[in-house]
């Protein structure tokens, strides 16, 4: 199997269930993809992560990851506010954000892509289908997709 890492392609995983976030760098790491993936387990730390403030101040901001994959029930500050605080910023507007989430509510779909999402994904129970979706985001985000030009200051 081939591996997809890319070292300059980071996922940012902002997921607050350690459950979920063990099973998603497993599925990773089972599809060999092995690019760095930050952890962010909140809202407020992931805003911290992309625009270098908080624990993160002095980040090089300049390098900001592949891609999203943002959870919408987090602590401090949820998914879409996150994703609306994103693409408010011109230096995150383009970001590609991917919803991953249990939640199949209507109201969370459509509010997702009103708020400029990319894709939105339900986390299947099952983990055999979970690899395999986490396999196609891995080849469409980090090795199909073209990014927008990098970070504008």
């Amino acid at each position: 199997m081939k591996d997809y890492a890319m070292s300059d392609k980071v996922i940012l995983l902002v997921e607050d269930n350690p459950d979920d976030e063990a099973l998603t760098l497993r599925a990773l790491k089972k599809n060999n993809i092995l690019n760095e993936v930050v952890v962010a387990r909140d809202g407020e730390e992931a805003l911290d992560y992309l625009f270098g403030t908080g624990k993160y101040e002095g980040r090089d901001v300049s390098v900001q990851p592949q891609v999203i994959l943002l959870d919408l029930q987090l602590p401090k500050i949820n998914g879409i506010e996150v994703l609306k605080r994103l693409r408010a910023d011109k230096r995150t507007a383009l970001q590609p954000v991917v919803i991953l989430t249990t939640s199949s509510e209507e109201k969370d779909i459509t509010s997702s892509y009103e708020s400029g999402a990319n894709s939105y994904i339900r986390k299947p129970v099952d983990f055999n289908q979970f690899i395999e979706a986490v396999k196609q985001l891995g080849l469409y985000w980090l090795v199909l997709n073209e990014s927008p030009v990098k970070i504008r200051s």
